[in-house]
């Protein structure tokens, strides 16, 4: 079904598709079915950028050097346009030029750190400008990644403290304030994914936290649909989410979607509900391999444990424009590993879930 759909898509560019969408956490489940429209323009499909936007900091020089650096994608894919190209590349070296105007955001004890990777850009600059040069395409995407890695580290350096209050009637839930990475171990592979506690820190934080448990280790994917989603997460047994066994209840999970431009999250309520139709969620379901929230159709704060990677192509996904963002909380990104998301099917399990990093992040509940 979907790969006529997305072939009738592809071929006479409709600009409407219809798409039903089962991601239930009980056994009926739930059924939505929705319009969602082709892009106008270029949306952001690289989740590791999606997470460098994400980040919560106001250098303009820094998101200068990431923008053109970025570009350099758009121009690959578009014939190779190396002018283009060349011209990114200047506007990245102009930026490095005064070290100082990135170095203004970061606090002083990452000052010297941020030295080094400045200079470290600077020749990786320096370097790419020779393979543009050579118009050597494989290359330039190679020295590219690199220096977005180099950017995203520098960008994170400059995060001051966790930026706004979650609301204090989620203080009994734990919470993710900044960021964890976590490995996860499947029967076709390995994979990684980054959680955004920024922009989401009651569901990373639920997440993360169900990770250390161990939760996730051993359960089956129980929904494996091609071209769409890889669901997981519903224990053995009777129930369909996490008991907290300190409550005996089901940790519910509220609604959690941060828009472009807002200082906080808006949580228990979709942006369709809240009359925020044209607004971008700033974790977006435009990347291969996003990370979100399963819930039942009627309880947007219904989550739990259950949580699907989004697997259709941007195209289909435009951020903003289509049945999912602002209805279920994007909490993350798969990073490492993606063709590994080919291979699942259902009967595929977790072998294991483990944080490698990031897990001081995590803020245990105030209060059960």
């Amino acid at each position: 079904m979907f790969n006529l759909l997305k072939s009738c898509l592809k071929s006479s560019l409709i600009t409407l598709m219809l798409v039903t969408l089962f991601l239930g956490i009980s056994v009926t489940g739930w059924t939505s079915s929705s319009i969602a429209a082709l892009p106008a323009g270029n949306a952001i499909t690289d989740g590791k950028a999606l997470l460098r936007y994400a980040l919560p900091i106001e250098n303009e020089p820094v998101r200068k050097l990431q923008k053109s650096l970025e570009d350099i994608a758009t121009q690959l894919r578009a014939n190779r346009r190396w002018g283009a190209i060349k011209n990114d590349l200047k506007t990245a070296s102009r930026v490095l030029s005064k070290p100082e105007s990135l170095l203004t955001s970061v606090p002083e004890e990452k000052q010297e750190q941020a030295k080094v990777w400045i200079n470290e850009l600077q020749t990786g600059v320096e370097k790419l400008q020779e393979v543009a040069q050579n118009k050597d395409k494989e290359q330039t995407w190679i020295e590219r990644a690199k220096l977005l890695d180099l950017v995203g580290q520098l960008e994170e350096s400059m995060v001051v403290g966790f930026p706004y209050e979650v609301p204090a009637e989620y203080s009994n839930l734990p919470q993710l304030k900044g960021r964890a990475t976590v490995s996860v171990k499947t029967t076709q592979g390995d994979l990684e994914v980054v959680v955004d506690g920024y922009s989401a820190p009651v569901t990373a934080g639920n997440f993360v936290d169900l990770v250390k448990r161990g939760f996730y280790d051993g359960l089956e994917f129980l929904r494996a649909e091609d071209f769409y989603v890889l669901q997981v997460g519903d224990p053995p047994g009777k129930d369909v989410g996490f008991i907290d066994p300190k409550t005996g209840q089901y940790r519910a999970i509220p609604l959690e979607v941060l828009v472009e431009g807002d200082k906080q999250p808006t949580y228990g309520i979709t942006l369709e509900e809240a009359g925020l139709y044209t607004e971008m969620p700033v974790l977006p379901f435009s990347s291969y391999g996003a990370l979100a929230m399963a819930r039942p159709e009627t309880e947007v704060n219904g989550a739990s444990s259950q949580f699907f990677f989004f697997l259709f192509e941007a195209e289909l996904t435009p951020a903003g424009r289509n049945l999912l963002d602002g209805r279920y909380s994007v909490f993350g990104y798969v990073t490492k590993g993606k063709e590994v998301l080919e291979k699942i099917k259902q009967g595929d399990k977790i072998e294991s879930a483990k944080v490698i990093q990031g897990i001081e992040n995590l803020v245990e509940p105030q209060n059960a």
